[in-house]
Parts: structure tokens; sequence; C-alpha cells
């Protein structure tokens, strides 16, 4: 579904990605892990859009994507959840979720989208009229998520979904991704907590400053020494 090849994206003079190449099937959970500052968010905004390209292919189901604008993106069926939720807080949580829907391929079903999303997060459904705002650190990550899906993606680009939430809700964050990608969406998460992460992925790649330097089955990856070294910034000693 997804081909990022050779992949080169940086800042102003900084080079922040160094020819990352990976790929994801339909149907899979992949994630990827490492540490502060590896290069995963940059990773994502390339592939929505949002940072350009200076090297490198990005191409979904064959179509090329770099160079594309990010609603033109969007539109192809990749949905971005970005890191810290970026709600329109002053809105209510059945506004938010509508505005998810904002594109041509999502309104015609937007009736049917919106009734999924709020039986996916039924707390969602108690508070639709609820300022988003007001939500709890946890019911903005789930409204985040659930806008992302008002889209109908076929690729759900997941930023750090569990960052700064309690344990209880962690884990009802990861059953929820299972829950989606059960669904048929395919998702690509970036997530600092490496155990979950991997454990909720079908495959997963491993960034150390800007460049992919592992690969594989998430059990796999957890029981590799060099994974837990690359997300801790530090040698392992074997």
């Amino acid at each position: 579904m997804l081909e990022v090849s050779g992949l080169v994206v940086g800042y102003g003079d900084v080079e922040a990605l160094h020819g990352v190449s990976l790929s994801l099937a339909a149907g899979e959970v992949v994630s990827l892990v490492g540490a502060n500052g590896a290069g995963k968010t940059t990773l994502l905004r390339a592939i929505s859009g949002l940072l350009p390209v200076r090297a490198g292919r990005i191409e979904l189901e064959g179509t090329s994507l770099a160079g594309q604008p990010p609603h033109r993106i969007a539109e192809q069926g990749i949905a971005h959840v970005p890191e810290g939720r970026q709600l329109f807080t002053r809105l209510t949580v059945e506004e938010n979720l509508r505005l998810g829907a904002y594109l041509p391929r999502a309104q015609p079903s937007e009736a049917e989208t919106l009734a999924w999303v709020l039986e996916l997060f039924p707390r969602l459904a108690d508070r639709r009229k609820q300022i988003a705002g007001t939500l709890s650190g946890g019911e903005q990550q789930m409204l985040a998520i659930a806008r992302g899906l008002m889209l109908k993606p076929k690729l759900l680009l997941l930023d750090e979904p569990s960052l700064g939430l309690a344990p209880l809700l962690v884990a009802q964050i990861f059953e929820t991704v299972d829950k989606i990608n059960s669904e048929g969406v395919t998702v690509l998460l970036v997530e600092q907590n490496l155990v979950q992460s991997l454990e909720h992925s079908h495959r997963g790649y491993v960034l150390e400053t800007g460049r992919v330097v592992q690969q594989g089955r998430g059990d796999e990856l957890q029981a590799d020494p060099r994974t837990l070294q690359a997300y801790l910034g530090i040698p392992v000693e074997s």
C-alpha cells in the first residue's frame, strides 16, 4: 500500500532523514520506534505533505505523494493524527468530528462514519455536545483519533497516541488501535511506549538519527537488544 524509498527530509540546513525506506501492506499495523529526535515525527509529516521531500519517493498504491499538498494527500485516504492532538478546543466533540469529514471522500458517508466512531469511542458519544477543551487528556486523545477516522482513511498515521496518559488509558488506546485495524484500516504508529507498540504491531522499524537501523516482526524486535539500544540512545551491554 505505502512505499517509502530513499527519503531525505530536513529543516532548513539540517537534514533529519537520511535515505529512509519502508513499506506497509494493506491491513497491517506497523510501528516506528526509536529515541527522541530519531526522525519518527518528521517521517509522518513528510508522508502527509507537511514537510517537503528533498529526495526519494513516497507512493500510496502506486501514486506518488511527494510534492502534493496535504489536502490532496488526505483526499487520497491518509489521515494524520498529530502529536499533541491539535483539537478545536472551543468547539464541541461533535463539531470536531464533523470537521474531520470535510473532504469529498468522506462527506457522502458522514452520518454512517459518525455513528461508527461514536460506537468505537462510547465515552465521546456521552460527551458529543461537550466543549472539546473541557475533556480529560484521554478523552481528547480519543477525539483526535476519532476525528482522523471521520476521513474514512485507508491509512491512519498515529503520532504518540499514548503520550501523557495513565496506564489504564494507554491500554484502552492500544485496544482501540486493534479494533480500528480489524475494520480494515492500515496503521502507521509512532509511539514512545516500546513494548505496547510492538506488541500491537505486525511489524516494526527502528529509527536511529534519521536512518532505519532495524526492521522485523514486533516480537523479534522486542527480543533484540539493538532495539533497546536505539530506543534509549545508549549502548546496551551484551
